[in-house]
């Protein structure tokens, strides 16, 4: 017998990870966005050139909120994988794509700085398919699972090249200043 544990405890240990990895990456993910400022009603990105491949803007919750959740299951997968040969250094790697992943958006969203922004999102394509790789090599659907994550973060570093092309005048251009009006009730 081959097996280090039986199929059934196998996905007890998904399960139990995939419990803590699920929520930990969604929150991550949407902590990151929401702390930067991310999307429509940022004066700084509102006042940006927008590209033609640009998606409607509810589009990015959406495919983020799925990606997160796939990707959450995808580290289950691993985490779950006691004795695999490649585990270890897969969770690391993994874990420092995740870590470019969560920092995209306050660099680009925040910092306003679209030429890091870039820099970091093309670490992260790097980190990426490295960690795909990896994954293969443990659990196949945790590599698997990472495809689609790939496929939007290319796009997504498409769409960066295409703002710093559109607006040189941006990067790292400090935000608007907003103005709020108040008025006073006799």
């Amino acid at each position: 017998m081959n097996r280090l544990a039986s199929p059934a405890q196998l996905r007890a240990s998904f399960i139990r990870w995939a419990l803590f990895t699920v929520p930990a990456v969604v929150l991550a993910g949407f902590l990151s966005g929401r702390s930067a400022g991310s999307g429509p009603g940022n004066p700084w990105f509102d006042a940006l050139t927008k590209p033609a491949t640009f998606p409607p803007p509810v589009t990015f919750g959406i495919v983020w909120t799925i990606l997160y959740i796939m990707i959450g299951l995808s580290l289950a997968l691993i985490c779950s994988s006691k004795g695999a040969r490649w585990r270890g250094i897969t969770v690391a790697v993994f874990l420092v794509q995740l870590a470019l992943n969560l920092a995209w958006s306050p660099t680009f969203f925040a910092a306003h700085e679209i030429t890091s922004a870039l820099i970091v999102i093309v670490l992260l394509d790097i980190a990426l398919l490295l960690t795909i790789v990896l994954a293969l090599k443990v659990r196949r659907w945790a590599g698997l699972l990472l495809l689609p994550y790939l496929a939007w973060v290319l796009f997504a570093t498409v769409l960066n090249y295409q703002f710093l092309s559109l607006n040189p005048h941006a990067d790292g251009a400090e935000a608007f200043k907003a103005v709020q009006r108040i008025e006073l009730q006799p």
